[in-house]
């Protein structure tokens, strides 16, 4: 294995080469951000040289559209396509129940937006995101810049009355200035350590003032694919109440995703 590829790249590369077999000619894909939604774009671009695959994706993020415009892809926007067939993204945290917090990377407005405009939502990652209760991960919130520590205090004052263990409540900087999204919005991360109620504290966020959206993704994965280094692929499937086991052959390929 060459030393580019450590064994949690190889985990998510396993993934996304399992996952773009469910991508069929004619659909239209909504393409995710971030290292594992990364490998995915890489192997569509390759089906789609390789012939017999013409499709078109929707990106979540500015990086993921400069990456798929380099694998080859087609791009339109969703207002082009309206309605999408299936969109593969990757994500921080999911649980049992296919609840996920997504964000990390600071795209979770456009990526919900896209996967629920998505007949179908599959998750890659490394089987190290599944955990027994959300929360270890901060949960990001997009919010407007106009009174922003206006927001976060009454983000916090909320926090108080949820069923979490952590109320910190930070901005996300980026060298040394508050992270600024596609949509021109700041990022709030919520230290909260464990979630007792996903879906209770994600209305309750939605309703502050200033909050734009939140990094709770419930009701919309159906399947998460779940690599190991070693090519071992656990497949959640919600929809069919089925989890099986499965095997890809690893690609021993350098990681030219490595600086995401």
């Amino acid at each position: 294995m060459p030393a580019e590829l450590s064994p949690i790249d190889m985990a998510k590369s396993n993934a996304a080469k399992y996952a773009v077999q469910f991508v069929e000619d004619g659909m239209r894909v909504g393409l995710g951000s971030g290292s594992t939604a990364a490998w995915m774009v890489k192997y569509l671009g390759e089906r789609v040289k390789q012939g017999g695959l013409n499709i078109v994706g929707v990106p979540t993020s500015t990086r993921t559209a400069e990456l798929a415009q380099k694998a080859g892809l087609r791009l339109t926007t969703l207002d082009e396509a309206k309605w999408l067939d299936m969109t593969i993204d990757g994500a921080d945290e999911y649980d049992a129940e296919l609840t996920l917090i997504k964000g990390g990377g600071g795209a979770l407005l456009q990526e919900k937006i896209v996967a629920s405009a998505s007949d179908r939502m599959i998750v890659i990652a490394d089987d190290s995101k599944l955990v027994a209760h959300l929360g270890a991960f901060p949960l990001p919130i997009e919010v407007v810049p106009f009174g922003l520590q206006t927001t976060r205090a009454t983000v916090e004052a909320v926090l108080d009355g949820m069923d979490v263990l952590g109320w910190d409540a930070t901005l996300r900087m980026q060298d040394d200035e508050p992270f600024v999204t596609d949509e021109g919005n700041r990022i709030i991360d919520l230290h909260l350590k464990r979630i007792g109620d996903p879906r209770h504290l994600s209305l309750a966020l939605n309703q502050i003032p200033g909050v734009v959206e939140n990094g709770l993704f419930i009701d919309i994965c159906d399947m998460v694919i779940a690599g190991q280094g070693d090519g071992r692929i656990e497949v959640t499937d919600l929809t069919a109440g089925s989890i099986e086991q499965v095997f890809v052959e690893p690609d021993l390929d350098t990681n030219i995703f490595a600086d995401i």
